[in-house]
């Protein structure tokens, strides 16, 4: 039987920071307590990562990788509802997998030039995916808003879904770390973003946002 080739340590470096930076935030993990949990010296850690920032930087390199594999419309045709709640589910478990980028985002981008820049530009491509989802709703009769109010409403999306995590730390902090729990704060996460649009969808559309609605809303209520 072949057995599998052992990790590198740079990959171990990264997996297990991101493991501690999600468990117990970013600004609470020194390079001295990752080398620690992987039982190697802080020189082997430093062969691989100059510093923490550095190691920060590296598991954003995958988090943009993955980020933009989501972050695009239907090709060859216009987006429907289940096209936008889809997108948002894949949004939100990027989000669940990254999420100390997104709990500790203030203090990462004061004192990261480099993730401040990329994160707006991630944000930007966010409201323009989400602007153009709406867009081809209203170019089907699905939807019925001005450019204004698409604007609006794209930008709020992405407001809702970026701190969505935050509000529910603070609403919960004790239940931030379990499954369940957190699975059903994603869930409403997604509820909450979609619920904007409600009021905007017409015919076929709006029922069948309706039907998707309830059905996820008695998955929650369970």
């Amino acid at each position: 039987m072949l057995q599998k080739a052992p990790r590198r340590t740079r990959e171990r470096i990264q997996e297990l920071s991101l493991r501690l930076f999600n468990e117990f935030g970013e600004p609470n993990i020194t390079t001295t307590v990752i080398a620690e949990e992987l039982s190697i010296s802080p020189g082997n850690l430093y062969y691989h990562f100059r510093n923490k920032d550095d190691i920060v930087n590296s598991i954003f390199v995958q988090f943009e990788q993955e980020i933009e594999r989501i972050l695009h419309v239907p090709a060859g045709r216009r987006s429907n509802i289940e096209d936008v709640w889809q997108y948002l589910h894949l949004m939100f478990e990027l989000i669940w997998r990254y999420r100390f980028f997104y709990r500790d985002l203030n203090d990462l981008l004061s004192r990261n030039r480099k993730l401040e820049l990329h994160f707006k530009q991630i944000l930007a491509h966010k409201i323009k995916v989400a602007r153009q989802l709406c867009e081809d709703l209203r170019s089907e009769g699905a939807l019925e808003a001005n450019d204004v109010t698409i604007d609006a409403m794209a930008t709020n999306m992405v407001v809702v879904a970026t701190y969505w995590l935050s509000y529910e730390y603070v609403r919960n902090p004790r239940k931030y770390t379990e499954q369940q729990s957190m699975a059903d704060a994603l869930a409403r996460g997604c509820y909450q973003v979609l619920i904007q649009v409600e009021p905007y969808l017409r015919g076929e559309t709006l029922a069948r946002f309706q039907k998707l609605s309830d059905d996820y809303l008695k998955k929650l209520n369970k």
